[in-house]
């Protein structure tokens, strides 16, 4: 990968998102401009409704601003239609989330391999990516292995090498450790520490736990759409 970390990767243009309910505008993000460059690892942190999840969808894709410009990888995702965004997110992103998603009937290889079937990678590739990809998060040795044969944290870790198996330029993250005891926590924790510090993979993670957010480079807090001022060094100094 390339040492170059000043390119950005996220780019948030005086972006605004509401929704309606019953008629009822509710703003979720407002006017929020963000930058986040090539090997960054952030985590955002505000209260439940804050527009914490709202802003991976923006950048994801996932949702489209009601206001403003999002640029991801230097893709303006407005430019894209749903169908050439789904090929977009297949080449570009990879996601993980507080509850694994994984398919039970599928063993961790298995699992890991399903969004490489969107790519045009025979399935000799598909097999070597996603056997790479288990390697990378240490576990090899469970590849034929159900989910339920599994420890949640080895579950998460599955959830980590399905979000790698494509090689993303950006990695999102939901609450990753929010289902894990306190030792799987630490251990997913160390894992995208790992990732970025190793691979500079970029990743934006959401999460309400300070120990968590004491992992990233760089800290956002949203509060009510609004990011307000936070830094690493100020949960330092709260242990």
């Amino acid at each position: 990968m390339s040492d170059n970390h000043s390119e950005a990767v996220v780019q948030l243009f005086d972006v605004s998102k509401e929704f309606f309910r019953d008629k009822i505008e509710i703003p979720v993000l407002t006017n929020t401009t963000l930058h986040i460059d090539k090997g960054d690892f952030v985590a955002v942190m505000g209260p439940s409704g804050s527009g914490k999840s709202t802003l991976l969808n923006l950048c994801a894709g996932l949702d489209r601003p009601t206001t403003g410009r999002v640029i991801v990888n230097g893709q303006d995702l407005a430019e894209l239609s749903e169908a050439r965004l789904s090929k977009w997110r297949s080449e570009n992103l990879g996601f993980i989330f507080q509850m694994y998603n994984l398919m039970p009937v599928l063993t961790a290889e298995e699992n890991v391999e399903l969004p490489l079937l969107l790519t045009p990678l025979s399935r000799a590739e598909r097999r070597k990516h996603a056997q790479a990809s288990l390697r990378i998060v240490g576990l090899e040795d469970r590849a034929d292995h159900l989910p339920r044969q599994l420890s949640g944290g080895q579950e998460q870790r599955v959830a980590i090498a399905r979000a790698l198996a494509n090689d993303p330029v950006l990695l999102l993250a939901d609450e990753p450790t929010g289902n894990l005891d306190a030792t799987s926590a630490q251990e997913v924790l160390d894992l995208l520490e790992s990732l970025n510090a190793q691979f500079g993979t970029t990743i934006i993670m959401v999460t309400h736990d300070p120990n968590a957010a004491r992992r990233a480079k760089r800290l956002l807090h949203l509060e009510k759409g609004t990011f307000v001022h936070a830094d690493i060094e100020a949960l330092e100094s709260s242990r």
